[in-house]
């Protein structure tokens, strides 16, 4: 894999959106639902409660699935942790057209999870915007 791309013009331009075709949930597990940690995208430990992203299939089949399934959108450029500059582009390009975004930041990636009935929208909001820099 190549270096992580740290300036802000490159991460835009190389960001490349993909979109996952999978629904999504962000849940909070309830006692007893331990189990579910190891079926979950990503999770997070919040004051309130352990966080999860769980799959349509996975957050139906526990009755956690919630009202607003989300898509990701993957921007495949490896960006560099201390680069500065593509979450906020991603985020404001969105909003401007009105629609939610949740970023997820992992080691290689930058994920966007949107609302599914705006997911197209937004993937092609991201690549006009990849293209623009």
């Amino acid at each position: 894999m190549s270096a992580p791309v740290k300036d802000t013009r490159a991460m835009i331009s190389g960001m490349a959106p993909v979109l996952d075709d999978a629904l999504y949930h962000f849940c909070v597990l309830p006692d007893g639902f331990e189990a579910l940690k190891s079926q979950a995208l990503a999770s997070f430990v919040e004051d309130e409660g352990f966080s999860v992203i769980l799959t349509d299939q996975v957050a139906k089949d526990a009755g956690l699935a919630s009202d607003l399934p989300m898509r990701r959108i993957t921007l495949t450029v490896h960006s560099a942790l201390d680069g500065v500059g593509l979450t906020a582009a991603v985020a404001s390009a969105l909003a401007d057209a009105g629609i939610a975004c949740n970023m997820v930041a992992a080691y290689h990636h930058d994920h966007a999870f949107v609302p599914a009935t705006d997911a197209d929208r937004a993937l092609a909001i991201l690549q006009a915007l990849a293209g623009a820099e």
